[in-house]
Parts: C-alpha cells; sequence; structure tokens
C-alpha cells in the first residue's frame, strides 16, 4: 500500500472489537472495586458531538483517476466494516431484530432510486415506485387484522415511531381536543408525539408486568370525562414485552361512558402485532374491534435490512388528514414525503417465503427459546421474569459493562433484558449464558455470588436476592 494511503487509512481505522480488554477494563479485578469498575456505566451528555470512531471524508489526490487509491482505500474500510458488521451480529441480543434473511434475489434492484411518495393507492407522475408491491403488503396485514379491502387505507413507514406518530396524528385529527393515554411503559415515541402535536397527555400506571392498569386507567377517564379520549394500547411493551389488554381498555372506556364516537384506539404493534395473531391466549388485535390504527414495524419480526413499518387505519378516517398535492398528482396523508421504495420489495418478498405458516412456526420456536432462557436464567440464581405472552426475557442487569455492551443489551435501571427473535438459536442463548455466568463470577471470585435485588421492577418471586429467594 502507498504510504498515502496508509496515512489515509491509518485515520479510519475501525475500533476493535468489544471485549472486556479493550472496554479498559481489566480481566483480574477482584471485589468491590471490580464491581465499581465492571458496572461504571457510559454518561450521556447532551449537547456534545463525539467525533472521535467517524470516518471522515478526504478529497481525492489529483491523479486519483490514475493511481486508483482512493477506490482501494475505500474498499478496505468498507472490508474491515463488513467484518465488523458480522462479528457484532454473532453478539445481538438486547435489541427486537430478526436478523435472519437473505434477499439475494433483490440485489438486482437495488440500482434504481425507487421512491413511493404519496398515496399509495393514487397514481403519481413519478414512474419509479414499488407502490404495486406496497399495496400488496398492505393488503396482506389489512387480512390479518380483519379489515376489509375498501375500509382501510395505510402505507408504508420508514420506522415503527413513524408508525405511531401517524396513528395518533389520525387519532388527534378525528378528535382535536382529545387527550392521549398512553402508560408509563409506552415507547417514547407517543410521547414525543405527544409533544410535537402539543397535547394533553395522560400517563396510566402499570402492572407489575408492565401491562395498562386499567384500574387507573378507568379513574384517569372519570377526570376528564368531558374530553374525547385518544389511547395508545400496546401490543407489546418495549422493556417488558407486556401485552395490553384491548379488550379489557375497551370495556373501562365503556364503563366510563365513553361512546365508540368519542375514542380512537391506536395499537402499537411494533414487535408482537404480527406475533399475537398467532398466539394462543392473546388479546386479539382486529378492526372487528373499535379501533382506529395498527402499526407494525417490518424491520422486527418480519427481518427487513431496513428500518421500515406497517401502518393501517379505517379509510373513513384518513380524509381528516390528507391533502390533495398538484406537484405529485396524487394526494398527501403521510408523515414523511418521500418514501423508501425498496422496502416493500423486501417485505413483500418475506411475505410471499414464509406466508401465514411460516410466521406461525417461527413464533412458536421464539416463544420456546423464550421460555429457555428464562428457565436457565432462575436455574442459574438470575433473578428473571417471562410475561406469558412474550419472547422478551427480562432480567437482572449484569453488573460487567463490558458484557451488556458485547451482547448488546438494552438495559433500564436495574433491569435488562433479551428479545428472543427467529434469528436466536438455542446455541446463541447457551453461549450468552456461558459468558454471562462466568462475568458475574469474576466480580465475586470466592462464590459467594450476591444478587441485587428486583424484587420492585419483577416481582418478589423472580427476584434471586437473598431476601426473595429464601421466601420462594
Amino acid at each position: 500500500m502507498a504510504p498515502a494511503l496508509h496515512d489515509k487509512a491509518a485515520a479510519a481505522v475501525l475500533p476493535e472489537e468489544i471485549s472486556i480488554d479493550s472496554c479498559g477494563i481489566e480481566p483480574d479485578l477482584e471485589g468491590a472495586d471490580a464491581i465499581g469498575k465492571l458496572r461504571g456505566e457510559r454518561e450521556i451528555v447532551l449537547g456534545r458531538n463525539l467525533h472521535d470512531q467517524c470516518f471522515s471524508i478526504t478529497e481525492p489526490e489529483h491523479d486519483d483517476e490514475e493511481t486508483g487509491e482512493k477506490d482501494v482505500y475505500m474498499a478496505g474500510v468498507l472490508a474491515r466494516y463488513r467484518k465488523t458488521l458480522v462479528e457484532r451480529t454473532k453478539y445481538h441480543l438486547g435489541y427486537p431484530y430478526n436478523l435472519d434473511f437473505d434477499y439475494g434475489a433483490l440485489s438486482q434492484l437495488q440500482h434504481f432510486s425507487i421512491n413511493n411518495l404519496g398515496d399509495p393507492f393514487i397514481e403519481s407522475n413519478y414512474g419509479v415506485h414499488s407502490r404495486q408491491f406496497e399495496v400488496g403488503v398492505l393488503d396482506w396485514f389489512a387480512r390479518l387484522w380483519e379489515l376489509e379491502k375498501n375500509e382501510y387505507w395505510g402505507y408504508i413507514t420508514n420506522c415503527g415511531t413513524e408508525g405511531n406518530l401517524h396513528g395518533l396524528l389520525v387519532g388527534r385529527e378525528v378528535f382535536p381536543d382529545g387527550i392521549l393515554y398512553a402508560s408509563k411503559d409506552s415507547h417514547y415515541s407517543v410521547f414525543k408525539a405527544g409533544r410535537m402535536y402539543r397535547m394533553e397527555v395522560v400517563k396510566v400506571d402499570t402492572l407489575l408486568s408492565g401491562e395498562i392498569d386499567c384500574a387507573d386507567f378507568q379513574r384517569r377517564l372519570l377526570e376528564n370525562q368531558d374530553k374525547p379520549a385518544i389511547v395508545n394500547v400496546n401490543i407489546g411493551t418495549t422493556v417488558k414485552g407486556a401485552v395490553d389488554d384491548l379488550d379489557g381498555v375497551i370495556r373501562t372506556l365503556e364503563d366510563c361512558g365513553f361512546s365508540q364516537d368519542r375514542f380512537y384506539i391506536h395499537c402499537d404493534g411494533a414487535l408482537f402485532g404480527l406475533m399475537m395473531p398467532f398466539v394462543k391466549r392473546a388479546p386479539k388485535v382486529s378492526f372487528k374491534k373499535p379501533i382506529g390504527s395498527v402499526s407494525v414495524s417490518g424491520h422486527k419480526f418480519v427481518g427487513c435490512p431496513m428500518p421500515c413499518g406497517i401502518q393501517i387505519t379505517r379509510i373513513e378516517h384518513i380524509n381528516t388528514l390528507s391533502r390533495n398535492v398538484e406537484y405529485l398528482a396524487s394526494r398527501d396523508a403521510t408523515i414523511m414525503g418521500s418514501r423508501n421504495g425498496h422496502a416493500p420489495l423486501f417485505l413483500w418478498y418475506t411475505l410471499n417465503r414464509k406466508g401465514y405458516r411460516g410466521f406461525k412456526k417461527e413464533v412458536e420456536k421464539c416463544l420456546a427459546n423464550a421460555h429457555y432462557l428464562a428457565g436457565c436464567l432462575r436455574e442459574s440464581g438470575f433473578g428473571a421474569m417471562l410475561n406469558e405472552l412474550s419472547s422478551t426475557v427480562v432480567f437482572e442487569r449484569p453488573q460487567d459493562e463490558a458484557f451488556v455492551r458485547k451482547w448488546q443489551l438494552a438495559c433500564q435501571g436495574k433491569i435488562a433484558h433479551a428479545v428472543v427473535m427467529p434469528s436466536v438459536t438455542v446455541d446463541k442463548l447457551k453461549v450468552f449464558l456461558k459468558e454471562l455466568i462466568e462475568s458475574r463470577s469474576r466480580l465475586f471470585p470466592d462464590g459467594k455470588i450476591v444478587a441485587p435485588c428486583v424484587a420492585d421492577e419483577l416481582g418478589a418471586k423472580n427476584c434471586a436476592c437473598v431476601k426473595h429467594s429464601s421466601c420462594s
């Protein structure tokens, strides 16, 4: 490699793979000092931009067309980046993404700028689109949630948050003076929507499982009977994977005197919206019930390589939001203008390959593996909880921060969780458990393990601390 190229590449060397040593933590620490250093949590500072690991953009040299040094340099950076992605994918357990996919057949379409701007159901002047695939995907989900073709409207979003923003915006447009009710365990995008739309927001308490507390919901409704209710129902909460009782929410609204023309329900089914239809005993998400919209992420259980989502609402509601756009020769009823036209192709391809039966098999596999993980954690002396309808296993937060980063665990306070997706095999879980136990052993070399108390977060029966384990 030429010296000049070597200098350029040196400025963009990828960081070493995460390990105990590379995180600045000595592996032979003992006792309280080890716990303090290993548990050291990263500080999040607002208003500060960090550039220490960025890949800088450099201008090509004058003779670059002849030497090709820039192309060689970029190829090297990308090759190392790919190696990192392969390695990090092996240790992906804390976030709900299905990484088990193969879209090689679609590589032939990556050379086109596919943009699904405007209304999916109206032809615009822009001809390089994939709306015919988008509508096919929307029809599939409308059938899943029991809404006829002529009764729904929807589109493929750029992410799950956009689905929530759209569903709650429709609710706000239907009821401009409505109050947004959401459980405190709802995804942060729900409260972001409240801020963006200047809505009055009421946070409802949750049960220990993370499910909405309908008793507290009733109290909140009775305090505001004069205003319509816009309700976010979680089909799987972010941290604990709890599924709100949709039927219970509807009964509570009716018991408090809210007729169907005075409430709007948006179902945030980012992860479990596609799983619940295949789980026995699960609350059924159906437009045969008085709900207004449902959103689900495409990059989670489906397994799409780019963030995207599906948003479905009743066609009667969409006219309150949509506006004609002459420039597009279409109508605009979405949050974004330009929309990723490649995402519908990936979703269409997967739905055709797997179908309802294929997803049902994957759901059963995920639930079985989640129960396996929860059982192993308890047997190994870790506090752990698994909601009946969930594949999200919640457990005491590992005290080794390097381990948390290696396995990309999502943490909140004293707890962490692992989301068992179709790409998470039993073999991967065995490796995770082995390394988790070894990580804990380094903190307690004398073998006298002290488990943290997580009774407030997971319940006394799911806590492994001295006090609660002796009572169980």
